[in-house]
């Protein structure tokens, strides 16, 4: 069970380390938006500091989630950013609602796998 966890926590951080480079580098084709997309993505190009905001924070997550030690610290990371993508397709594209779930699922697993580490936090 314990290498199943494993390699389940390092897929997920290198998803999301891919995940933000790719916000930089733009090295993985994007499928066509739908209209509602599209006045999304112009909306968020707007403010110039969010994408590339959410990418360190895919980035670094996806590395805390790597290490044992601060594995609890990128779980807490990603938590936002999940929600985002949780509800962008909840919203606007029903198709990647799947996976997106998945990805939460494992967020929170991790979560609650080291929720001893968050006990002095809500004291």
């Amino acid at each position: 069970m314990k290498i199943v966890k494993l390699v389940i926590y390092i897929l997920f951080a290198l998803m999301f380390i891919n995940s933000g480079l790719n916000k930089f580098f733009h090295y993985m084709p994007m499928p066509e938006p739908t209209e509602a997309q599209k006045s999304l993505f112009a909306a968020l190009m707007q403010l110039t500091w969010l994408i590339p905001l959410v990418a360190v924070a895919e980035i670094i997550g996806g590395v805390l989630v790597l290490s044992n030690k601060y594995r609890a610290l990128g779980a807490i990371i990603l938590f936002p950013v999940m929600v985002g993508i949780l509800l962008h397709h909840l919203v606007l594209d029903r198709s990647g609602m799947a996976i997106a779930a998945i990805l939460m699922v494992i967020n929170l697993w991790i979560i609650f796998d080291n929720r001893k580490k968050y006990k002095p936090m809500v004291k």
